[in-house]
């Protein structure tokens, strides 16, 4: 394909993307008991000059859960140290981390759902008496030391609570859950980021925008980016419906969100295996996806929608499914039926 040569020689990117992240409470838009909630342990600790209880951070991918991290670091004035649960491998690293800190600074584990057991034990007398423990030697010969650690608060992410261990989860001072955002909190974001982004978009283009953003922001600013691509080569100096239409639909995202991805498993599950029940493993190997992506990014918004039900033989289609794609939907006692088991 002939490559385009219609775009401007002199434009240039005038912010980068990490400049779509909100850096403070004020620019954060949704999850307002979080928010509320957050800003009074933040001006607590910050009066009684004392790090703030451990916080735990969970729900679909994208809601925001390391851009909150971010601005409690910022709001608290104090460094953050970000890593992840498969990146601890060792209590060695995690002592590493651990001893490196300053007094009230932050330590961010992502997916710490994930971290192994070995790690965890060390990490329980780490929050709750700021200890470490360190064993030296092997064998008979091995004996234990207690080192004192800076103050510190770990604010942990994962989008499996269930997952984590009881004592683990317990530890935490204060656990949130992030929800879906809302069209009108989307539509704030997308007014906002097209601010930083240099470029103005319709309300009618950003209500479309907002609806096909899955109520997730970081889906909101990605989509953003490739229609004002698409505003760009286009010359236009503003992102309209038509425009948003022509860029998601190449995108292959429909009027629901819904991508090429998610409209297979859909069909697989109709198509494949009548409309359901069907097993999550199941599923998976039809499509040659991990089971945990297909749990963790693709369903939760599907059950939103109503699409999907889950069972305890399997995921089901629901009519709201069949009509999505176009297809004719069995006889509704079929469906009820199989929604009771």
């Amino acid at each position: 394909m002939e490559r385009n040569q219609s775009v401007d020689p002199t434009y240039e990117e005038p912010i980068l993307e990490t400049s779509l992240r909100p850096k403070s409470f004020d620019q954060y838009i949704g999850q307002e008991n979080i928010k509320k909630n957050l800003k009074i342990l933040i001006q607590a600790a910050v009066e009684r000059k004392e790090t703030i209880d451990h916080l735990l951070f969970y729900g679909p991918p994208g809601l925001g859960k390391t851009t909150l991290a971010n601005i409690i670091a910022h709001e608290m004035n104090v460094n953050i140290k970000t890593t992840s649960g498969p990146a601890i491998e060792r209590p060695g690293d995690l002592a590493a981390i651990l001893t490196n800190l300053q007094e009230h600074d932050i330590l961010f584990i992502d997916e710490i759902h994930r971290l192994s057991k070995g790690v965890e034990e060390v990490l329980y007398p780490s929050m709750e008496d700021y200890k470490l423990d360190i064993i030296i030697g092997k064998g008979p010969s091995a004996r234990s030391i207690r080192l004192d650690i800076p103050k510190f608060t770990l604010i942990g992410a994962t989008t499996k609570a269930g997952m984590l261990s009881s004592p683990l989860r317990d530890r935490f001072g204060y656990v949130a859950k992030l929800n879906f955002y809302t069209q009108e909190e989307l539509l704030q974001i997308i007014y906002h980021s097209a601010n930083t982004l240099g470029i103005k978009i319709e309300k009618e283009a950003g209500v479309a925008l907002a609806k096909r953003s899955r109520g997730t922001p970081r889906l909101t600013n990605r989509l953003l980016k490739r229609v004002r691509d698409w505003a760009q080569v286009q010359k236009s100096p503003n992102i309209t419906t038509d425009i948003v239409n022509e860029a998601v639909e190449s995108l292959g995202v429909d009027k629901l969100g819904l991508d090429e991805h998610d409209r297979m498993l859909l069909a697989t599950i109709i198509e494949k295996f009548n409309g359901g029940p069907v097993g999550l493993d199941t599923i998976a190997a039809a499509l040659s996806e991990d089971s945990n992506t297909i749990e963790d990014v693709v369903e939760p918004y599907l059950l939103q929608l109503g699409l999907i039900d889950r069972t305890a033989r399997g995921r089901v289609a629901t009519k709201a499914a069949y009509t999505h794609l176009g297809l004719k939907a069995p006889a509704t006692s079929n469906i009820e039926q199989k929604n009771l088991f």
